[in-house]
């Protein structure tokens, strides 16, 4: 019964995305003013009713998952009885069906957190803006309902589910699904403002603010999913990495360089009344990656671990509905663009002009990733496979990264508007000086870094500096939360480019057939194999290698590498071991037995590698310092009353 009422508010929760968008073109084609005024009454109530309706949808779906009612398609295929609890929750989205549903439903909150909280926009922009958000909405609530049905029954009940991917089966990919969801659909937030303000005719300042929180959150989120996923990567696949450039990987990180793109030009649009179309511009591109990276997940045109490869026709389904939404929102820019009025003007030499160009690179390294991703697909449909790796993202990139790092380095210590050389060459000397210092170090104590490694620890050195240096510029004890969360968040980019650029430096491998007692060197650790004994868990069973890791003369630390086995779905997974010190983390993956008993052992030695995800979190920290600052300084703010049109629209002066 739980199910047909999951399904039964589904429904109405579409039908109700329905009636808004019906409901906000009525009113924006104009007409009976007195009916308009009666019907602008309830949009909002819509879009808060169907975010509840959708939410109790989700949670019924995950209390037939909780109780594992095996008699719900999706809970056969996903679950077992014997499961942790944490994993039949996380088995709720761990599908494509269940984690569209969780899409939807984020999509209907957010929808409805608009409708209740917003309050700076014109009456008309937010009417515009809710019923875009129901227009894309409608989308996959047809292709829930009409295709990827959540709570369909099955028969007979099969006495036991199928289980659920062992290599999901972990805490990290419980959270980070939900977490890169948020940032998919804060960014389609991003979009309905941008539609809702471009058919509004109202692109300025007002808009700018009402989105930047959106667009705040939904980078946040997407920071943390990718920085999770990373790091579940290397330590649950075995493999010892932490980026694959695999086609999922980049289907997150897309949309995250378009978000960063976009989070810089809103803020100048916020504050400085400039780069209006060009702000309009990335929130489509950001949410078209959003709507690429589904694509490319669910479509079926993919093999991974963690894609739902579905059948061709689901990714028609979504194919055409990637074609709508952006299709129809680049039509709408062509035909507003030259309402669009010109945005305050600003000299070559100026913080604006330094955020555009760091916004040009963005979106180079995103052409990168995306020709890359895309590429051995199209080939593969005529016939030839083709495999894109390292070799050509690394280097490729890096022709973007490079310079933008270093326009990142002085950006902040120039003026708005305009600057001078003397002001150049002033915020580029000590970046430049610790710059010079960490290649002299990098060159004598490791010799043997490659160019791009030696080049990473040396941009990092500078952007380290720099990033801090605004703190000092505008004395400390005075400076905003926005602005340490800039600094904070730079920081973060430099901490995390010493960790990969060390990773790939100074990590240290030995793979090697082992006995019983023997011992073996991987950097200044010594790896005793003491035993190989069998344990089980709740549904599974392993091999269990017991490791004494001594360092020196210190306190020797016991690893446990496993080789688990599962028999629901029948899948063999690697646990690797870690040990974390201050200045790297030791690996230990546990192989197969040779057929004279030794055992494999993959043992590694990362310098500083923890850094990658240290600076990660530390990037989603600045941005929600950003954002506390943000909602703090609006909140001091007396609302703009709510009018027929924004104040810039009216050619009213707009404060900053």
């Amino acid at each position: 019964m739980i199910a047909e009422i999951g399904l039964g508010l589904l429904w109405f929760a579409a039908a109700l995305a329905v009636m808004q968008l019906a409901i906000g073109i009525i009113i924006l084609r104009g007409g009976d003013a007195g009916t308009s005024a009666t019907l602008a009454t309830v949009v909002r109530p819509l879009a808060i009713v169907q975010g509840v309706m959708v939410a109790l949808s989700f949670l019924c779906l995950i209390q037939i998952f909780w109780v594992t009612d095996l008699s719900v398609k999706l809970v056969a295929t996903n679950s077992h009885s014997l499961k942790p609890w944490l994993y039949k929750l996380a088995g709720a989205w761990g599908n494509h069906e269940g984690s569209m549903l969780l899409w939807v439903t984020v999509m209907a909150m957010s929808g409805a957190l608009v409708a209740m909280l917003e309050k700076r926009i014109s009456q008309a922009m937010m009417i515009a803006t809710l019923a875009a958000q129901a227009f894309v909405s409608i989308g996959f609530y047809a292709f829930l309902l009409l295709s990827s049905n959540p709570f369909e029954r099955i028969l007979p009940t099969p006495l036991e589910g199928a289980g659920l991917n062992p290599l999901l089966q972990d805490p990290g990919l419980a959270f980070h699904p939900p977490t890169l969801y948020f940032g998919y659909v804060g960014l389609s937030i991003a979009f309905s403002f941008a539609v809702g303000a471009l058919v509004t005719r109202e692109v300025g300042p007002t808009f700018a603010r009402a989105m930047r929180p959106w667009v705040l959150g939904a980078w946040i989120f997407l920071t943390l999913g990718i920085t999770a996923g990373s790091y579940w990567a290397y330590y649950e696949l075995g493999w010892g990495g932490w980026w694959f450039w695999d086609p999922v990987e980049n289907a997150s990180l897309m949309p995250w360089l378009a978000a960063t793109a976009l989070l810089h030009s809103v803020t100048v649009l916020a504050n400085r009344g400039a780069l209006k179309a060009w702000t309009v511009m990335l929130a489509v591109v950001a949410f078209s990656m959003s709507m690429v990276g589904t694509f490319l997940v669910r479509s079926g045109v993919l093999t991974s671990v963690h894609a739902f490869a579905v059948d061709p026709e689901r990714g028609s389904f979504i194919l055409v509905l990637l074609a709508i939404y952006i299709g129809g929102a680049l039509a709408l820019f062509g035909l507003r663009a030259s309402t669009v009025q010109e945005g305050t003007k600003f000299q070559f030499l100026s913080r604006e002009a330094a955020l555009v160009a760091n916004n040009l690179l963005l979106m180079g390294i995103l052409a990168i990733v995306l020709m890359g991703t895309l590429y051995p697909l199209v080939t593969e449909a005529t016939g030839t496979k083709v495999s894109i790796g390292p070799p050509y993202f690394n280097p490729a990139s890096a022709i973007f990264f490079v310079p933008m790092v270093l326009i990142m380095a002085v950006g902040p210590m120039l003026r708005w508007r305009k600057s001078d050389k003397a002001q150049l060459m002033s915020a580029a000397a000590l970046p430049s000086a610790a710059g010079a210092l960490a290649l002299l170090l990098t060159v004598i104590f490791g010799p043997a870094a490659g160019i791009l490694p030696t080049l990473g620890l040396t941009m990092a050195a500078m952007l380290a500096v720099a990033s801090v240096m605004p703190l000092f510029r505008s004395q400390t004890k005075r400076a905003s939360l926005p602005v340490w969360g800039m600094v904070v968040a730079h920081l973060g980019v430099a901490v995390t480019m010493a960790g990969m650029a060390s990773e790939s430096a100074f990590t240290m491998e030995t793979l090697v057939a082992s006995s019983i007692g023997e011992s073996h060197q991987v950097g200044d650790w010594s790896i005793t194999l003491l035993a190989v004994e069998p344990v089980a868990g709740r549904n599974w069973t392993a091999l269990e290698s017991r490791l004494s890791a001594q360092r020196g003369d210190g306190e020797p630390v016991e690893l446990a590498p496993q080789a688990r086995m599962f028999s629901s779905p029948p899948t063999n997974t690697s646990e690797a071991a870690l040990v974390t010190r201050w200045d790297g983390q030791l690996y230990a993956v546990l192989g197969e037995r040779a057929p004279d008993g030794r055992w494999q052992l993959r043992l590694w030695w990362k310098p500083f590698v923890p850094l990658i995800w240290y600076g990660g979190i530390m990037i989603g920290l600045g941005g929600l310092l950003a954002l506390i600052g943000r909602m703090f300084q609006l909140s001091r703010r007396r609302p703009v009353r709510r009018s027929s049109a924004a104040p810039e629209a009216a050619g009213q002066a707009v404060p900053a």
